[in-house]
């Protein structure tokens, strides 16, 4: 897979856009800047958009080419991220650190999903919101973006179960239309979590 996203990250002009997602944007305009953590990055349309807005950024991808880019990205606009080349089996925090996390458009196997969803979601602070945007299962019926193998896309219930620990304000099925660059274009079917850790 490092391979698929290195070849897709070196094609000219960005991949996803360089707008960032919409939910994140309204979300993080609402907010007073913290510390953020952003797993799969990509390009960095959502890690630039919050060192705009003044957030401490710790982004992460498989990617070296998408590093790259984002980094490049950040040094035009005189911006400083913190982004490393890091496997999400593998990705851990020392100690809860963040105050928002956002993981969106990270679809994995079923073997995998909980672990690692509950693995992101302990690098929270206490009081730390997490916010997730994926692809529905439904998705399959658009075919606008994102994986077309059922394994690889989600319920409401599985991202509930995910992060059960959390208080989940928000886990919701939505239709909408999405124009995310060339990848993500059309009416989709998508899932919006919103969740908040409990104070110790």
């Amino acid at each position: 897979m490092e391979n698929f996203w290195d070849q897709r990250y070196s094609e000219p002009g960005f991949a996803y856009g360089q707008d960032p997602n919409a939910f994140f944007k309204e979300i993080i305009d609402d907010l007073e800047p913290g510390s953020l953590l952003l797993p799969g990055e990509g390009e960095g349309r959502n890690a630039i958009y919050a060192a705009r807005k003044g957030w401490d950024v710790f982004a992460f991808d498989q990617s070296g080419v998408a590093r790259k880019k984002a980094l490049a990205w950040a040094e035009n606009e005189g911006l400083s991220i913190d982004y490393q080349v890091e496997d999400l089996t593998t990705f851990s925090c020392s100690e809860p650190k963040f105050d928002l996390l956002a993981i969106l458009y990270i679809h994995l196997p079923w073997v995998l999903r909980q672990s690692i969803h509950r693995q992101l979601a302990s690098c929270l602070k206490s009081g730390g919101m997490m916010i997730l945007e994926c692809f529905h299962k439904e998705q399959l019926l658009y075919g606008t973006g994102g994986p077309p193998v059922e394994d690889l896309l989600y319920l409401e219930d599985d991202i509930q179960e995910d992060f059960f620990a959390l208080d989940v304000q928000q886990c919701e099925k939505q239709i909408r239309e999405i124009q995310q660059g060339r990848f993500h274009a059309g009416k989709s079917s998508i899932i919006r979590l919103k969740a908040i850790k409990q104070s110790e």
